[in-house]
């Protein structure tokens, strides 16, 4: 299944407004789709930067949550794209293929943090309310400020996997051909 052609907009075919992302070369579907509403591309980019950037939070438990929020989502596009960041993280395949829910994460994380944090993730990632055992599970782990990055880096994760689902998002041949390299495609 792959996005129809017409909503991943070339440069030449970009408004005057979303040209500035391209300036790199291609700036992959996500951008090439939002580049039909540029005010909100200009918005979400950075937003999306901060999220799921550099930050406080270390980048293997940044997609220790992107890739096991994506699995939960069911967003193909998103755990193809973040098996690879997460292995080139440090992650291993074991670890990966545990958040992808194709093994049960009790036999691939053994740390009460990451296994804290993996709760809490389903639980933020599901429906309903989050009960109040759970945040004080993860806050008993994590420092309030980390919860709530951690919080919101769940929920931009789930914004970008209803979009990428719904547009049906194609994943990158480099990413194909790495996830085919490793055995996880």
């Amino acid at each position: 299944m792959s996005a129809p052609a017409d909503l991943l907009l070339a440069p030449d075919q970009a408004p005057l407004l979303a040209r500035p992302f391209y300036a790199g070369g291609d700036p992959g579907p996500i951008v090439a789709a939002l580049a039909h509403v540029p005010e909100l591309l200009e918005v979400a980019m950075p937003f999306l930067g901060a999220a799921l950037g550099p930050s406080a939070i270390d980048w293997r438990t940044k997609e220790i949550v992107i890739v096991r929020t994506s699995a939960l989502a069911g967003c193909r596009y998103c755990v193809q794209a973040h098996t690879v960041v997460a292995l080139d993280a440090g992650l291993t395949r074991a670890e990966v293929t545990a958040l992808r829910a194709e093994s049960p994460v009790e036999q691939s994380f053994i740390d009460a943090r990451e296994l804290a944090l993996l709760a809490w993730v389903d639980v933020v990632a599901g429906a309903g309310p989050v009960p109040d055992a759970a945040r004080a599970h993860v806050r008993a782990h994590f420092a309030d400020h980390e919860v709530v990055e951690l919080t919101t880096l769940v929920g931009a994760t789930l914004l970008l996997n209803r979009f990428a689902t719904a547009l049906a998002l194609p994943t990158g041949a480099d990413t194909m051909r790495r996830l085919i390299a490793e055995g996880m495609a």
